[in-house]
């Protein structure tokens, strides 16, 4: 009997934590939210826009869990604010986030982006303090005219998964200031830059400091 519940756990949490998992994803990736380079010098990106504003929403009908345990079935799992509205709370993340990706994107259109929160799974105590795992955040994105309204670019799913440290090595980020939601925005200032930028032709990339970056580094440049 023992040995059965036993198997029956090391089940379960391997499929919490498979279920945890996830890539870093991104459209020119082989996985949906973050960007894959393999070339042999660095990437130079340009902003596609000039970024007047950003409206983010978080439906209501998302699901919340406050339950402490490794992989809670809901939506919304956030435990980096004290007890309190979780959508005001991811909300406020998303939209630091992305102004944080976005501050410095002031060429080309004029666009506003309109963002709709589908998935935001962070942690729980129990998995931040033992395995570890991942932040799992997916939103729609839009990107409209900012004068008329109009889609520029219609609405697509990004996902912006982080890795999410666990144990010793969580409490140590903890004491240094780097709590899940800097991790977070982090990875969402990272994944908007990336759905607003397109690379520069190498003959167009203008030599600086970024060219004696190392193979594969991709380097923003607004």
């Amino acid at each position: 009997m023992k040995s059965a519940i036993r198997i029956m756990i090391a089940l379960g949490l391997a499929f919490g934590l498979s279920a945890c998992g996830g890539g870093v994803a991104s459209r020119s990736g082989t996985t949906p939210g973050g960007i894959t380079v393999a070339t042999k010098n660095p990437v130079v990106m340009a902003s596609k826009y000039d970024v007047q504003g950003i409206r983010v929403s978080v439906p209501r009908d998302l699901r919340v869990s406050e339950a402490n345990m490794f992989y809670p079935i809901a939506d919304i799992v956030w435990r980096g604010d004290v007890l309190g509205d979780r959508y005001a709370q991811v909300q406020a993340i998303l939209e630091e986030g992305f102004a944080k990706g976005t501050a410095a994107m002031h060429q080309g259109p004029k666009v506003m982006l309109d963002v709709e929160l589908t998935r935001f799974h962070s942690l729980t105590e129990k998995t931040r303090y033992t395995v570890g795992g991942v932040h799992s955040v997916h939103f729609i994105l839009t990107v409209r005219d900012a004068a008329t309204g109009a889609v520029i670019e219609k609405p697509r799913k990004v996902w912006a998964d982080a890795k999410g440290a666990g144990g010793t090595r969580a409490i140590a980020e903890e004491a240094a200031g780097r709590t899940m939601r800097v991790v977070i925005e982090e990875r969402l200032a990272e994944v908007i830059r990336q759905e607003l930028s397109i690379p520069m032709p190498e003959s167009t990339a203008p030599m600086s400091r970024n060219s004696t970056l190392a193979t594969g580094t991709v380097a923003a440049l607004y």
